[in-house]
């Protein structure tokens, strides 16, 4: 459906990720691996943040990454502590740029990789669900931002793995009303510029691939020339919809029902379990 990464660490040039890797997103969106459909030509997004307190930059398109020139060249120029990238394989909703991820609201960038089903169905009442002080920021149409728009009214800003499984429950509540079969499959990931938060999660319990590099401490032993490892530092962190270099020991799969926070170097796991606010 879609690929995704975020990195932390060391500022780098985007290009690092998105181009000059094996199995680079761009490659990704042509070739993937392991996603539900192997071509993902419907869009693209990058967000970037020039240091943690600052408003996130983006740049969005409704076109494939692949044939973006300006894609190349921004990718080449923006160097970056912290960004995140994503492909599209549309769902349900037009490709257009307000639909192509990351959605943005203050500091937060927001991805999402999987479908709410039967979103037709069940969007009137999950929109109706979303804080009417935000719904005038929602741009698009898709059940994605929906669900960034329902996290942000749950307290994503305060505590963000709870306001994510309270988003979570509702959709599923939402569904199961209608007679949705697992209403949910979703890998998402938020930031603020200072913490990254990936879950893994879906109603059927078969989500959507999702990794996160192994330790770069454990990386530098093992490849102490690898240019590439030394550049990002060692407290550098990757989590992606599939790895991008088929080298052993970079990947570590995050299990089914899982969120994983990355902040400051350090590295926590917790059990994703959704419940109703």
């Amino acid at each position: 459906m879609c690929r995704w990464l975020a990195y932390t660490g060391n500022p780098i040039q985007l290009e690092t990720v998105l181009f000059r890797a094996g199995h680079s997103l761009i490659d990704q969106s042509l070739h993937s691996r392991l996603g539900q459909t192997t071509t993902n030509g419907d869009g693209f997004g990058i967000g970037w943040y020039g240091h943690p307190t600052d408003l996130p930059f983006r740049y969005r398109s409704a076109h494939p990454a692949w044939s973006d020139r300006n894609l190349r060249d921004a990718a080449r120029a923006v160097h970056s502590p912290l960004f995140v990238a994503h492909i599209r394989a549309a769902t349900d909703t037009p490709a257009q740029e307000t639909n192509s991820h990351p959605f943005r609201y203050g500091r937060w960038l927001f991805m999402h990789n999987g479908l709410v089903r039967d979103y037709p169905l069940v969007r009137r009442d999950l929109m109706m669900a979303i804080d009417p002080g935000l719904f005038a920021s929602i741009e698009g149409s898709t059940d994605s931002e929906v669900l960034f728009f329902l996290a942000l009214t749950f307290g994503l800003e305060l505590d963000p793995v709870l306001a994510l499984e309270r988003m979570a429950a509702v959709v599923e509540a939402t569904g199961q009303r209608y007679g949705v079969a697992q209403p949910l499959n979703m890998t998402v990931c938020a930031t603020d510029g200072e913490q990254i938060i990936a879950v893994r999660y879906s109603s059927e319990r078969q989500s959507r691939s999702l990794f996160h590099s192994a330790s770069f401490q454990h990386l530098h032993a093992l490849y102490p020339h690898d240019r590439r490892i030394t550049a990002v530092g060692e407290d550098a962190f990757l989590v992606l919809s599939e790895p991008l270099l088929d080298l052993p020991d970079w990947w570590e799969e995050i299990p089914e029902s899982t969120a994983v926070i990355a902040r400051g170097g350090s590295l926590e796991q917790r059990t994703f379990s959704p419940s109703l606010p």
